[in-house]
């Protein structure tokens, strides 16, 4: 086995990491371990560790293997070689120490001071390392990690060369030390148990004027002596104290019990979509006057529950679920972003007018369901399943453990609705789905569970693929896919390596962002009519395929039925959902509104009937200041279900100059979009990327950085593979391996920041035909 040949390998010069000891060295301590490792990595598809140089790579995490250029259609797989050393003081003797991998992909080893300590398969998920009896106290401990993300048959899915997404690689989340006294709040993957394990928080709703949240703390004494203690729970809301307990126990030596308590809630404020209420949990763990630990958590209190027509109530009120399929892939670096990353997701997803998402096809990271929770995304949680089944015990076990470590790291999350523990587009035996509905049960007795079989709670359906589109449900029913592969494959079953009578390009929803106008016009044509289609039906949710482009291992092209480009550019799809959306809601987390935009660029080859989205009454067009029309919605057979139908005006030619669109509710000018004839490039406009999510200070973040190519009228020019170049000083990183060009006037780079990026300047530039000197544009911050 190739992890028996790490340890031959040379040591070179390993970063250290100087840790201080807590003032109350009694109290827990959460260290990350993101920053300083060395890295190494076999030549691609080597089975056996044998590094590429000799030298070590300097790295942080999050990590990825490979930098990979924009198509990925041969991703690397192989070995990957991490270590770092970190100082444990003596203070720390006699604690326990806990090392968590929030992800690795995809089969683990690792080793503390030469000795093995742990090893883990499965590359989405979490897994803990007690290394108490390992550390070397009041000195230097190397720390070793081997990943192998080859194909693996029991993880699963399909092999990488015919499967329909990317699996990446690397230690692409974080990884933290937990630092906890003899007697602790328990780590739910190491006690492995039903139900157990860390905090288990729930809530229940008795009526508008009252609500109780319990909390069951798994306490864990591995200390020598029975060990008094108490227990504190207090619940905040907007920094104010709403309930609080403390309650005092015993508990033996080398002994693990659960202890609850319960929280009254007075005139509570309800977890909704429209408005995540979250409050505060603090737990406190005390011995004597010592604090032990402390755990904060927050809490939306709702009730998911479905009537007799199989209606989604959320506290008790029917709400239809506009959503979207996610797949995490991002440009480049994969898997390996950073938690304000995909918090930018989920801010984008809400903007475009959803409310829910389906995890496709594997656990997502902790930090996007920490912002579903705050921005209001209603979620269904999946494992890692695709269109693969073994029948070898391994196998099946290894779903099991999945779908028990999926509902304990996430379990106290208000957004999730059901678990998938299911394995996508697979046939699978009745007995496997009935342990796996058995499962859900035992970790979180009363959960949802949802699936593509109708064995499951909530059934999944994919009209996409022409599969029981519409019967008579006798079960809830989500359309959990629609728009992409209807309008693509005619056979449009599930073996996507079939390809056969394949639509004609222009008429499909797979459509890159610099496609064109016509194109672009299609693929919203081809959602409309499918939404609309699909609110015919009594399903409770429908979700599109899919919010962002994303890479397939097995393919020689970008998936583009994304309503925004991978680079997370809008499409004109992007606009129609978000139309979708009641023009009443607030945040003031994104934004939100009465809104109105124009699909279309304005040149000569533009439609002369122009499309309009809005989610107002009515809507005006102007045309170089002279009025067109005033019109209300769409009336057709492809609108009739939509909240809010496109506009469509019929000019009689094309006329350059400026469209003004200008939307209406009542008789009030609630928005205006324009959108003017390009003219000649003229100048470069850059923009930073944060969708209102600061940069992590404490850390690596990535970023996109947008430069635009305009003309003197401030109108994007949508040309695509135009060169635009980039210049960086300072802490900053592009990480774009080739070439960076636009696409529909939009030249985007991903960058890696640290700490705030403060002092960075990055310099675009760009050789237009019609300028002496190339054109440039610059950003600090």
């Amino acid at each position: 086995m190739y992890f028996k040949l790490l340890f031959a390998i040379a040591l070179l010069c390993i970063s250290s990491v100087q840790v201080q000891a807590s003032p109350q060295a009694q109290t827990a301590i959460k260290l990350s371990f993101n920053e300083d490792w060395q890295f190494q990595k076999s030549p691609a598809h080597a089975t056996a560790f044998q590094p590429e140089a000799k030298a070590w790579e300097k790295v942080s995490l999050p990590h990825t293997p490979k930098l990979e250029p924009l198509l990925v259609n041969d991703q690397w797989q192989g070995i990957a070689l991490y270590q770092k050393q970190f100082n444990a003081p003596k203070s720390w003797q006699g604690q326990r120490l806990y090392l968590r991998f929030e992800g690795a992909m995809n089969h683990t080893k690792v080793w503390l001071n030469g000795k093995a300590v742990g090893e883990h398969l499965g590359g989405y998920l979490p897994f803990s390392i007690d290394i108490s009896a390992a550390v070397n106290y009041g000195a230097d401990n190397q720390l070793r990690v081997a990943l192998d993300n080859n194909d693996n048959p029991i993880t699963g899915p399909k092999p990488l060369h015919l499967l329909d997404f990317n699996t990446y690689g690397g230690l692409y989340r974080d990884v933290n030390l937990f630092i906890k006294a003899p007697l602790h709040i328990s780590d739910e993957m190491l006690t492995n148990l039903p139900n157990r394990g860390g905090l288990v928080i729930s809530s229940k709703i008795d009526n508008k004027a009252k609500a109780s949240v319990a909390v069951q703390a798994d306490i864990r004494n591995q200390g020598s002596k029975t060990a008094q203690f108490t227990l504190k729970q207090m619940l905040e809301f907007d920094g104010k104290a709403i309930a609080t307990t403390a309650q005092s126990y015993t508990l033996a030596a080398n002994s693990q019990q659960v202890f609850s308590q319960n929280l009254t809630v007075k005139q509570p404020k309800l977890w909704h979509p429209t408005h995540p209420n979250l409050y505060q949990l603090q737990t406190e763990l005390w011995q004597g006057n010592t604090l032990l630990e402390r755990s904060s958590n927050k809490v939306g209190i709702r009730e998911f529950a479905f009537n007799a027509k199989h209606e989604l109530l959320i506290n008790g009120e029917p709400y239809f679920l506009r959503g979207i399929n996610r797949h995490q892939d991002y440009p480049h670096v994969g898997y390996a972003t950073s938690k304000q990353a995909d918090y930018r997701d989920a801010i984008k997803i809400k903007e475009a007018g959803f409310d829910y998402v389906r995890l496709s096809h594997y656990p997502h990271s902790p930090a996007f369901m920490d912002a579903a929770d705050e921005v209001g995304l209603v979620l269904i949680d999946a494992v890692l399943g695709w269109q693969y089944f073994s029948p070898e015990p391994e196998f099946a076990e290894h779903v099991y453990q999945s779908c028990r470590d999926l509902l304990r790291r996430d379990r106290n999350h208000a957004s999730v609705l059901a678990w998938e523990c299911s394995l996508n587009e697979t046939p699978m035996p009745e007995a496997f789905i009935d342990n796996l509905k058995a499962i859900i049960q035992a970790e979180l007795p009363g959960a949802m569970s949802a699936g593509w079989q109708t064995q499951y709670d909530i059934y999944l359906q994919a009209r996409q693929h022409r599969m029981q589109h519409y019967q008579t449900p006798t079960q809830p029913y989500n359309v959990s896919e629609y728009g992409d592969w209807e309008y693509y494959a005619q056979n449009a079953g599930l073996n996507q390596q079939a390809w056969a009578d394949l639509k004609d390009d222009e008429r499909t929803s797979r459509q890159l962002l610099g496609a064109g106008e016509k194109r672009l016009l299609q693929q919203a044509m081809n959602l409309q009519e499918a939404h609309n289609d699909n609110l015919h039906t009594p399903a409770f949710a429908d979700g599109y395929w899919v919010m962002f482009d994303y890479n397939r291992g097995y393919a020689n092209d970008l998936e583009s039925s994304g309503i925004m480009s991978i680079y997370r550019q809008p499409k004109f799809s992007y606009y129609l959902f978000q139309s979708q959306r009641d023009p009443a809601l607030t945040s003031t987390q994104y934004n939100v509104g009465p809104m109105v935009y124009i699909a279309s660029d304005w040149q000569a080859d533009s439609s002369p009937n122009v499309r309009v989205f809005s989610n107002a009454d009515a809507v005006e067009l102007w045309l170089n200041g002279k009025l067109i029309a005033r019109q209300m919605p769409d009336n057709g057979a492809n609108t009739d279900k939509l909240p809010h139908p496109p506009f469509t005006f019929h000019l009689p030619s094309f006329e350059a100059g400026e469209l003004s669109a200008k939307a209406f509710i009542g008789n009030q000018l609630v928005a205006t979009h324009r959108v003017r004839t390009p003219q000649a490039i003229h100048a470069l406009e850059i923009s930073l990327d944060t969708a209102g999510v600061p940069i992590n200070s404490a850390g690596s973040d990535v970023l996109f950085v947008n430069v635009r190519l305009v003309d003197a009228n401030g109108t994007t020019v949508p040309v695509n593979d135009k060169v635009v170049s980039f210049e960086v000083n300072g802490a900053i990183q592009v990480l774009n391996p080739d070439a960076i060009v636009t696409e529909k006037g939009v030249a985007s780079a991903l960058v890696r920041v640290h700490n705030g990026a403060k002092g960075v300047h990055l310099k675009a530039s760009f050789a237009a035909e019609n300028t002496a000197a190339p054109l440039t544009a610059e950003l600090k911050f």
